[in-house]
């Protein structure tokens, strides 16, 4: 049973990193050796080359670097590692969030004529919380503290500004809210099946297991969901009960699955 509940949510091993240095890491130094980081990916039945190959594709990709550990060879966050990893923690668990001003931030970027950079901008641009208005210009309800190291080596404009209008009707055409939404129902009904398959008895690491799976079906709402304001959300926003039910899960699991950290870090 409880193995059926798990692949409701499959977590690859790069994913699986960045939830383990993001949930866990972070506030123990944000640094740990290759053999911890393989024990700890092990309850997600990830293997030992998969966890290297995922190392060192992040090395290359800027968001560790490798460090010596008096446990041995392993690997730190960088500043841009730990910058993205803070972002993410604050639209994660809703905290740090300052009340929308009615204004948005608008992005005006010069045409990026190189294919792969110009998908690489835009996923990145959308991680942010950001729309397309077009091909160049891009909305958001709030400016990101990662926007600039993103936007380097780009002509850019960047600006607040008030809508004449209704909100709604903007926020309507620059994201699909019906899709979030159902996304969110089928994101709920599945995690409340992962979490109660779990049996009471459940060991540290089928806790920190089932725990990883959740805390990384929700970090993937970050591709989807800008954050809005509540003022601009329908009326029921099923994300409100999503939220609810993680948060209150993610603080239940959190002392069993910090325990199998912590004994996996020695």
């Amino acid at each position: 049973m409880v193995a059926k509940a798990y692949k409701l949510v499959f977590v690859n091993a790069r994913s699986a990193l960045f939830d383990l240095y993001g949930d866990h890491l972070r506030s123990r130094g944000g640094r740990a050796s290759v053999a911890a980081l393989v024990r700890l990916l092990a309850p997600l039945d990830i293997a030992a080359p998969a966890v290297r190959t995922a190392v060192s594709r992040m090395v290359r990709q800027g968001w560790l670097t490798p460090v010596r550990l008096p446990q041995g060879p392993g690997y730190a966050l960088t500043a841009k590692g730990v910058t993205r990893l803070d972002e993410a923690a604050r639209r994660i668990y809703r905290s740090g969030s300052p009340p929308w001003s009615g204004r948005w931030h608008l992005v005006v970027l010069q045409p990026v004529r190189d294919r792969t950079r110009r998908e690489r901008l835009r996923s990145d641009l959308a991680f942010l919380g950001y729309a397309p208005l077009s091909d160049t210009t891009w909305l958001g309800p709030r400016p990101s503290p990662e926007l600039e190291g993103l936007l380097d080596g780009l002509r850019v404009d960047r600006f607040h500004a008030e809508l004449e209008g209704d909100p709604r009707e903007l926020v309507a055409r620059a994201w699909d809210l019906a899709s979030i939404g159902q996304a969110y129902e089928q994101w709920l009904a599945e995690a409340e099946a992962l979490v109660g398959a779990l049996p009471e008895d459940a060991s540290d690491d089928e806790v920190f297991a089932t725990r990883s799976r959740l805390v990384h079906g929700w970090r993937n709402f970050l591709f989807r969901d800008p954050g809005l304001p509540h003022e601009l959300l329908p009326a029921g926003w099923p994300g409100e009960k999503a939220r609810a039910y993680f948060e209150h899960e993610a603080a239940r699991l959190l002392p069993a699955a910090a325990a199998f950290v912590e004994r996996e870090l020695q």
